[in-house]
Formats: C-alpha cells, structure tokens, sequence
C-alpha cells in the first residue's frame, strides 16, 4: 500500500510575509475645513488608525472594509471598489507577539456616523482636516496616501 505525503497548502504564506488586512479611509467635505478624514483610536495602544479589519470568507476587500468601518467607527457611506494604495505596520496580538500587515485601503466617502456602533465604548472617533489627520498617524505610507488623497481631492483630481 503506497503512503499518501502530507499535502502542503498552498495559501500558507512563508513566516516572514506580512499578513493582509482592509481599511477604509473614510472621508468628508467639511464646511470650512475642506477634506476631512475619520480617525478612530486602536483600542490597545489608544493610537489614531483608519478602520481596518482581517480578511472574510465569501467578502469582497473593499467589502471589508466598509463593515469595519461601520464596527470600529459607526461609518456609513460609499466605498470605492478600487484600493487606494497600501501601507505597512506592525500589529501586537493579544499575548504580545507581534505580526507584520499589509493593509490595502479603500476611500470611502461617508455619508453619516450613527449614534450607536458595536465598538463605540472601546474608540473615540475625531474627524480632522486631511493635513491633521496624516500628522496624527504613526505609520509613514499612511500618511503619505492620506496627503496624496486629500490634495486629490481639495485640487478637483478625484470626484468630491
């Protein structure tokens, strides 16, 4: 009788490569201050982030990315189906070890911020103006694509 080998699968990524998660960058036309960005604060380290979330099965990314937003920020709007580009962090799971992610990220122009969300007690959300909320962020590519976006926009290149 031949024995079988254990399969291998394929979508087990190498140790070293960074694990994928979806944000949404939400986003507003304020009445005096122009562009203006939704943070919420992580719920560990109190740190102003964009709403992002681990993949789901059978979800589209940008998909994602909107439930998160509505979880994290009680955000509801239109998500564009086509990410706006991508930065790299460091996320600290519970026990402290610590994962590298690459999150791709999906503007998405906020309609509303309900009264009520399932993590309301654990965040507190601020909305910036654009050039604000990229100095409060603490990871560079996040900055830089919130700057680009934000000028995009306040310059006409990107529909408002």
């Amino acid at each position: 009788m031949k024995k079988k080998s254990p399969k291998t699968k394929k979508k087990d990524a190498p140790a070293h490569a960074p694990r994928t998660q979806y944000a949404a960058l939400p986003w507003r036309i304020g009445e005096e201050t122009g562009v203006e960005i939704c943070l919420a604060t992580s719920r560990d380290t109190k740190r102003w982030v964009i709403p992002k979330g681990w993949p789901m099965k059978g979800r589209k990314p940008h998909i994602v990315a909107a439930i998160e937003a509505a979880q994290e920020a009680g955000l509801q709007g239109k998500i564009e189906k086509t990410k706006l580009g991508e930065f790299d962090y460091e996320k600290r799971l519970q026990g402290g070890a610590a994962v590298d992610c690459r999150v791709e990220v999906f503007p998405m122009r906020v309609a509303r911020q309900r009264k009520k969300w399932p993590e309301r007690g654990q965040r507190v959300t601020y909305w910036f103006p654009y050039a604000v909320a990229a100095g409060q962020v603490d990871e560079p590519q996040l900055r830089e694509l919130i700057l680009a976006f934000g000028h995009a926009v306040t310059k006409g290149e990107r529909q408002a």
